[in-house]
């Protein structure tokens, strides 16, 4: 909800302004109502209000006064003025000086729908903007700008901090309207439609240590991640990447719940070691028993995508390290949590292309391939990953669609177009990015999940590893 206050000397005109609008309907709620200026002031700096109605005449302060103070203190909020007096120099000065629009009182019925869908759109664009700010803020080493963009981080050496990241089943936003922390201790971030990110701080670690999971009762959401906690704020990008890392333990059960993060690799190390001993010694036929062990170890244990991550990246190195040759065009890279979530559909569907690897491995040079075939049906699956890039792509789906080995197509991908399958998808994605961001006007989160990313955080970090800035810098620019 957006916070408004009204400020005008005369209170019947408060109570008008008060009762021309539905303010819950458009997501605003009235905090504050004023006849003294001094005291609006106070409050301001204080709450830190979204919005304030103003009038422009009063007997202590002008509204255009107020505007000019607001900006020396450095308060981000915007002004409506409301004012009786029609002569229109007072709405250019009004305007000149930042007042998003001016109206007169009493305020016209039939125009206060029009008006308040105004600033509704308004702060839901400011918000997104806020919102990739902030983010690039929390991710980056210098934190000097964090504190420009929000009063959370002031008197950072006093407090504890621990993160939440909410994923939401749908892109509805009726809990949106509730908030589950207290305001003033919670710095609440949207990542998109359907992801958001709390950052919670406490005096008393004790406050934080246990949380209780009855606050996300009625929401719909599909996985909540919780990370530890720090009483450094130069820590919150690690403590950000712990709760996604927790959250999406959904990756491993597709269960809903919530996840706290908690280290486990000390339970994957003997799976390591016994598939390095296999792929070492060429004893393939034991692969399948220790890879249904495995997965069951994952369920029993309760591991999460940090052991995931653990265990994909020490196979690959020793895959690479052991037939570089006959791997050198399959698509084993090292890759953190988010862009495995993106490459494959879950748990199961990582452990079968591992699987698949060992098998050609075993299998080479014993068959034949009818290349012919084969490359007609890639011709057809790269024509079909050009018209559908949008759309969330795994390559075993693919590899099943169009009858083609998924290791082969991996191997088909390199040779014939010299990238990966992953690469491939992310250029025509990042293209498409450039152009939405150029000529349209939608935002960034909405260009996100256009262009077949469905998490904010992962796309504008790829996005600037591929163009080298922000998305919002790039659209800036």
């Amino acid at each position: 909800m957006y916070s408004v206050i009204i400020i005008d000397d005369e209170p019947w005109a408060i109570k008008g302004i008060r009762n021309a609008f539905n303010w819950n309907k458009y997501g605003f709620e009235i905090t504050g109502q004023f006849t003294s200026v001094h005291k609006a002031i106070d409050f301001m700096c204080e709450e830190r209000p979204d919005l304030v109605f103003t009038d422009i005449r009063m007997p202590e302060i002008s509204g255009l006064d107020l505007i000019k103070m607001t900006k020396k203190k450095e308060l981000d909020v915007e002004f409506v003025i409301v004012s009786g007096f029609a002569e229109f120099a007072y709405a250019q000065e009004a305007l000149r000086y930042g007042a998003l629009d001016y109206f007169l009182k009493p305020i016209d019925i039939e125009m206060a729908d029009p008006l308040i869908e105004k600033l509704a759109l308004h702060f839901s664009k400011k918000k997104s903007m806020r919102n990739n700010l902030i983010l690039e803020a929390l991710i980056s080493t210098d934190k000097r700008e964090l504190k420009h963009l929000t009063p959370f981080f002031d008197h950072t050496s006093d407090y504890y901090y621990r993160v939440l990241i909410m994923y939401s089943n749908s892109e509805k936003k009726d809990d949106k309207d509730r908030p589950f922390f207290d305001s003033k201790h919670t710095l609440e971030v949207e990542f998109g439609s359907r992801k958001t990110l709390y950052i919670l701080k406490s005096e008393q670690r004790t406050d934080l240590d246990r949380f209780d999971s009855a606050v996300f009762s009625g929401s719909d959401i599909k996985a909540v991640g919780i990370s530890s906690i720090s009483n450094h704020y130069e820590n919150i990008a690690k403590l950000i990447k712990e709760s996604d890392i927790a959250a999406s333990n959904i990756f491993l059960n597709e269960e809903q719940g919530i996840f706290e993060y908690e280290p486990k690799l000390n339970l994957v190390k003997p799976f390591i070691d016994g598939i390095s001993s296999i792929i070492q010694e060429n004893k393939f036929e034991e692969m399948d028993v220790i890879m249904k062990r495995l997965m069951y170890s994952f369920k029993q244990n309760n591991l999460g995508m940090g052991e995931v991550v653990y265990l994909w990246n020490q196979v690959v190195s020793v895959l690479v390290n052991t037939y570089y040759e006959e791997l050198r065009y399959m698509e084993l890279d090292f890759l953190n949590y988010s862009e495995l979530k993106e490459r494959f559909k879950n748990f199961e569907s990582l452990c079968s292309f591992l699987y698949d690897i060992f098998i050609y491995i075993k299998q080479l040079n014993s068959e034949s391939v009818n290349e012919g075939d084969i490359n007609s049906y890639f011709i057809q699956m790269v024509k079909y990953i050009d018209n559908n890039f949008q759309h969330k792509l795994y390559l075993k789906d693919l590899s099943v669609k169009f009858f083609i080995n998924q290791v082969y197509c991996c191997q088909l991908f390199k040779k014939v177009l010299g990238k990966t399958f992953s690469e491939y998808v992310t250029e025509l994605r990042i293209k498409k990015a450039c152009e939405l961001l150029k000529h349209t006007e939608l935002s960034i989160e909405e260009i996100t999940t256009k262009v077949g990313f469905s998490d904010y955080y992962y796309f504008n970090k790829v996005f600037k590893k591929q163009c080298g800035i922000t998305p919002t810098k790039f659209r800036k620019s």
